[in-house]
């Protein structure tokens, strides 16, 4: 059967196709680790995740001993954050720890192995806390170990937020038991919050409905020491009123 051939440009620009394919591999192929990464970096940048993470990860696994292959592992982890893949990049910043304890970005790893539990946590202290949690947990002990680290303003604020959160969640429980007349429940709550979260914004009703709590299990003279707690600190409020009826004279 005859046909037609192709016009001329149509079968220019096939033939450039057709020829561009394997000389752009083969460019590729003769890339070194240090051209691979920064082009990883470059589809990152432009949101082409799948390209950058194919070029990670040619450096991390043919370039075993160099440099390189170290910041490929650490920018696979920033590539499943930007993506807001948290549990994977989690996971992928532990491994970089794990793999590497010593490495001088250490406190970035830890500030971003929290921030992926941190993004997860709801804000709304009556919902389960556990991501909050673990984040704190990560980020306890960050100033004394990284205290010159540029991520330290950012963790503070974040745990300063979540121990509040945290502290907020056992005063609701604590109060959930109080209203049920469950008094040992209550104090024990009450008890931890002030133990765990001595500056929380919740330390003065904690305290009054602790001392209630004892009060009403009988045990006057824990009550009249809450209460002196309460003195010291000079609170006063409505709640430590009541209680103060309850003790009686």
């Amino acid at each position: 059967m005859f046909r037609r051939p192709l016009p001329f440009l149509a079968a220019l620009v096939l033939a450039a196709l057709l020829g561009a394919a394997p000389a752009d591999a083969a460019r590729s192929s003769r890339l070194g680790p240090t051209e691979r990464y920064e082009l990883g970096l470059k589809y990152m940048k432009r949101g082409y995740y799948t390209k950058a993470l194919e070029q990670f990860n040619r450096v991390r696994n043919y370039h075993r001993d160099d440099p390189h292959a170290v910041l490929a592992e650490l920018a696979i982890a920033d590539l499943y954050f930007r993506k807001a893949e948290w549990d994977q990049a989690r996971l992928a910043y532990e491994d970089f720890q794990r793999m590497h304890p010593h490495h001088d970005q250490t406190d970035y790893v830890v500030f971003r192995m929290g921030l992926c539990l941190w993004r997860k946590a709801p804000s709304v202290a009556a919902r389960d806390q556990v991501w909050t949690r673990q984040a704190v947990n990560t980020w306890s002990g960050f100033a004394a170990r990284y205290p010159d680290s540029e991520m330290l303003p950012e963790v503070q604020e974040h745990l300063g937020e979540g121990r509040d959160r945290l502290a907020h969640k056992e005063f609701i429980i604590g109060k959930f038991y109080l209203r049920r007349h469950a008094w040992v429940a209550a104090a024990g709550r009450f008890e931890g919050l002030l133990r765990s979260y001595p500056q929380s914004a919740d330390r003065e009703l904690a305290l009054a409905y602790l001392g209630q709590c004892q009060a009403q299990l009988g045990d006057i003279e824990a009550a009249r020491a809450t209460l002196r707690k309460l003195d010291d600190e000079q609170l006063n409020g409505r709640q430590v009123k009541e209680l103060r009826k309850l003790i009686g004279p």
